[in-house]
């Protein structure tokens, strides 16, 4: 399945090797979005170019459309995209708790009406799993519940429950030898839910965990306090990885911490919205100040768009509805994030990861931004 190796430590900040069948990828690493079996404007091809090494998409949709057996007809999710690299997918329970109206949970699953037509379904952890199994992903999670914020501790402690109960449950439905599993921590914003959630989820045993049930409207403090504390308490010889944390700031703290996997829409989804990163902060390139900036949107950036179009242009192409503009503005976003975890890396090798992450926010500052 896949093997985890901690390389280096440089305080809490980790450098590792995660190999599977179909790659080797080192962390920390950052895993575009791709949410139906595509990452929005870019090809596979483009997503080699710029350094995915492996790419996330989620089980609820593809089960939703085209359907997970069709995917299965297809050769697997792998054949059926174009992406010979490792693919993790989520198991959909995020999506499941978006869902808020139109679904509802039982100790059984969850019963849910479909946000494209209406129909109602159901997802139990055993589902969960063999959907997974259908769509033949490396890494599959375990089908868990997002506790929302805020949620009073009597609730977080039996959604919590509730969740571990369901892990167990997708650890012994597990068949495929091929896909690795990984536990999903949950318990709000409360530490000793987190650490009774951590624990028994060790017990059960798992390929790798995650912290589930952050950025979902929580404040930045809270959410950088709850990775400083619950890192620890995670083995150090299996992949963390944090569920749906995406500002650059938020991957660097939880580097800091010692996390080494992360998701987020935020670069594919602000890019089409006109709102760009760089080394410098963000850059919301509908701005009239852009009218005539020449220069490219990142003076530090040597991706393709950086390289070849100005800011005037981009904001162009923005202001026009062209396709390009989310085209080019994907592209770089994704450029900067994998771009930024390669530094990290680096950083973490050459034990100046503290340094970095410094220099990192005082950039920012300079231009006020953060």
């Amino acid at each position: 399945m896949i093997h985890f190796k901690l390389i280096k430590k440089d305080g809490a900040a980790r450098l590792g090797s995660l190999t599977t069948p179909r790659g080797t990828i080192e962390t920390p690493i950052f895993m575009p979005v791709g949410t139906q079996a595509t990452v929005k404007a870019m090809t596979p091809e483009e997503l080699k170019t710029i350094g995915a090494r492996i790419i996330l998409a989620n089980t609820y949709h593809l089960y939703i459309r085209p359907g997970h057996e069709l995917v299965r007809r297809m050769g697997g999710l792998h054949r059926f995209m174009n992406w010979d690299r490792p693919i993790l997918t989520d198991s959909g329970g995020f999506q499941v708790f978006s869902l808020n109206e139109l679904r509802k949970i039982t100790e059984e699953g969850v019963k849910f009406r479909s946000h494209l037509d209406g129909s109602y379904h159901f997802i139990s952890p055993e589902d969960a799993i063999a959907i997974q199994g259908a769509l033949g992903s490396d890494i599959a999670m375990c089908f868990d519940e997002c506790t929302p914020y805020p949620a009073t501790h009597d609730y977080a402690r039996r959604s919590m429950e509730m969740t571990t109960r369901w892990a167990r449950r997708c650890k012994d439905a597990k068949t495929r030898e091929d896909q690795a599993l990984f536990g999903i921590v949950q318990g709000g914003m409360y530490r000793d839910l987190r650490e009774r959630s951590a624990a028994e989820l060790r017990e059960i045993g798992f390929d790798g965990y995650a912290m589930g049930g952050l950025s979902v409207g929580e404040e930045k403090e809270v959410m950088h306090e709850v990775l400083e504390y619950a890192a620890p308490m995670l083995p150090e010889d299996r992949p963390r990885y944090v569920m749906g944390i995406g500002a650059p700031e938020d991957l660097i703290e939880a580097v800091w911490h010692g996390f080494d996997m992360f998701d987020c829409v935020m670069p594919t989804r602000n890019a089409r919205n006109g709102m760009l990163f760089t080394s410098f902060g963000r850059v919301n390139i509908k701005g009239a100040a852009y009218a005539e900036d020449a220069g490219p949107l990142d003076s530090e950036c040597d991706c393709y768009v950086c390289r070849t179009y100005s800011r005037a242009y981009l904001r162009h192409l923005y202001r026009s509805g062209e396709i390009l503009a989310s085209r080019l503005n994907t592209y770089h976003n994704l450029y900067y994030y994998l771009s930024l975890m390669a530094k990290a890396r680096a950083a973490i090798a050459e034990g100046r990861f503290a340094a970095f992450r410094q220099e990192f926010y005082a950039k920012r500052e300079l231009q006020g931004q953060s």
